[in-house]
Formats: structure tokens, C-alpha cells, sequence
């Protein structure tokens, strides 16, 4: 009774006590079991043996050419030859290589995304008669291996007049069913009530896919253009059937074969220019890689 006789007693001067502090949530830490050590444990195992194959690969362009298959082997030669790399331009025409070949990854990339985003919105969100079977006969396609249609493609092109011409290098494979199926996978798991919306408010189908559908398809779309880049990038067996002068239309693949001739193989500088030739796809992946895995995840690859 005493001490709230003096509590009242104490003169109040304004001062007022400071409001309680919501208690701050510490993050709590994940707790280490035998499983997520094994799962660590193995996604570093497999990083390094994905990774000992491009190591090795430097280390070889910087061997001089006589100590590439030295017996025993090494990863480090007796001096490092920085100056391979600069020999590859003196080499061929391999600026034209590199330049032939983001014209074509780049332009076959643009015309896949815009015929693979369109397709799959008609496969996916209208509703037409004879959907579903022009789209299982779709599919087909993609049972059927590159080798098999090399031949055929090319009698295309000659019929066309389009031997040894940059729209051969693109068009045959502008129209691939696995992008309007990654596509269509993505599109289908939209909500049906946003493009409801958008008709209320008179979008149509073209509106609506502009405006509502293909923004919110951009980790798709990103999945799309890395796939699509790396295949035109890669590509090797179509360029080198249906090009004739490889010093005006020959990519870098392509380019990477003249290395080997009848007179030897300069493998220093082969692997000098493989190196080099990852660098755009590994830049590209980097550059996307929130994009790939939120697309990966909900593209619907596993059959959503």
C-alpha cells in the first residue's frame, strides 16, 4: 500500500512510458539431418563432374599443340599460351562464324517465341473445333529424329531456291512443337477468371493475349528462348548441308571443324575456340537464371 502512495506521488511531467516492442522473430535456423547432408553432399559431386569437362577444356586451349595428349596426361602444359585465343581470329574467318551465328540463334530464337507463344494460346485457352487431335498430330512431330528430315528439308530448299541463304539457316526449325507445348502447359495453368475479366471489359483474344496472357508468361518465355538459343547456337549438321560457301554463311560450329584438316588438327586452337564459343550461352543462362527456374517450376514440363 505504500509503494502505490508513492507511485502517485511522483509528479507526471508529460512524460509518457515507451509502447512494448513486439517481440522480433529471429529466423530459425534449418536443422541438419543425414538427408540434406547426403542431398548436399551429392549436388557438389555432381557440380564437379559437370564441371572437370569445361576445367579441363581451358586448361587444354592453353596448352601449346604438342603437349595436348602428353602421356601421362596433365591439366596444366609446361606454359600457359594466352595467345591461342587470338590465334583462333587469325586462324579463318572466325568473326564471320561468331557473327553468322547470332544472327541466326538470335533471329530463330525471335520467330520460335512468336510462333510457339501464339500457337500455344490457341492449343491452350480457345476453343475450336479439332483441338485436341491437330495437336496430338502436333506432338508426332517431335517422335521423329532431325536425321530423318535433313533430306526431305533439303529438296524443300532447293524447290524454294533457298540453298546457301540465311532463311534456310532459320525457317525449317521455326516451327517446333516442343515450344508450343511448353507453351500451351504454361498457358493452361492461367487462371480462366483473369481472361473472363478481360472479355467483360471488352478485351478480345488478341487484347486479352497482349495485354493479360503473355505477361504473366515471361519465366515460360524465358525457358523458351534459352533452349532456343542453345539449339541454333549449336547447331551443326543442318548449317553443314545446306550451306555451300562457309567463308559467307558458315557458323561457329561449323567453323570450329576447319581446325581439323589433311594436314593435321590444331587442337590447341580447337579447344581455344570452344571456349570461346561457350561464353554467349553461359552469359545468356546467368542473365536468366530467376527466369529458368520459376519457369522450369511452373511451365509444366512434368505434365501439369
Amino acid at each position: 500500500m505504500r509503494s502505490d502512495v508513492m507511485l502517485d506521488a511522483v509528479p507526471d511531467h508529460g512524460v509518457q512510458a515507451a509502447p512494448a516492442r513486439p517481440p522480433t522473430s529471429t529466423p530459425q535456423k534449418r536443422r541438419v539431418t543425414p538427408g540434406l547432408v547426403v542431398a548436399y553432399v551429392c549436388v557438389v559431386l555432381a557440380s564437379i563432374v559437370f564441371a572437370v569437362p569445361l576445367i579441363y577444356a581451358l586448361f587444354s586451349a592453353l596448352k601449346p599443340n604438342d603437349q595436348i595428349f602428353a602421356v601421362p596426361p596433365t591439366l596444366v602444359g609446361d606454359e600457359l599460351r594466352w595467345e591461342n585465343f587470338a590465334a583462333v581470329f587469325r586462324f579463318g574467318p572466325f568473326w564471320t562464324y561468331i557473327g553468322n551465328s547470332f544472327f541466326v540463334a538470335i533471329a530463330g530464337t525471335l520467330v520460335v517465341n512468336i510462333v510457339s507463344t501464339t500457337a500455344g494460346y490457341a492449343f491452350g485457352r480457345l476453343r475450336w473445333r479439332g483441338r485436341d487431335a491437330v495437336f496430338v498430330l502436333f506432338l508426332v512431330t517431335l517422335m521423329v529424329p532431325q536425321e530423318v528430315l535433313v533430306v526431305p528439308m533439303f529438296q524443300l530448299m532447293q524447290w524454294f531456291g533457298w540453298v546457301n541463304t540465311p532463311q534456310a539457316l532459320i525457317l525449317p526449325f521455326a516451327f517446333t512443337a516442343f515450344g508450343t507445348f511448353l507453351m500451351r502447359q504454361f498457358f493452361r495453368g492461367i487462371p480462366y477468371d483473369l481472361e473472363e475479366a478481360a472479355r467483360v471489359d471488352g478485351a478480345g483474344p488478341l487484347r486479352t493475349f497482349f495485354s493479360i496472357i503473355l505477361p504473366l508468361a515471361r519465366s515460360a518465355v524465358a525457358v523458351l528462348t534459352v533452349f532456343t538459343f542453345i539449339s541454333f547456337w549449336n547447331s551443326y549438321l543442318w548449317p553443314l548441308i545446306v550451306v555451300n560457301d562457309y567463308g559467307y554463311l558458315g557458323t561457329l560450329p561449323i567453323g570450329l571443324a576447319t581446325f581439323s584438316g589433311q594436314f593435321g588438327t590444331r587442337w590447341d586452337l580447337q579447344m581455344a575456340a570452344s571456349v570461346i564459343s561457350m561464353v554467349p550461352t553461359a552469359i545468356l543462362v546467368i542473365a536468366l537464371q530467376k527466369h529458368l527456374v520459376k519457369g522450369i517450376a511452373t511451365a509444366g514440363i512434368a505434365g501439369r
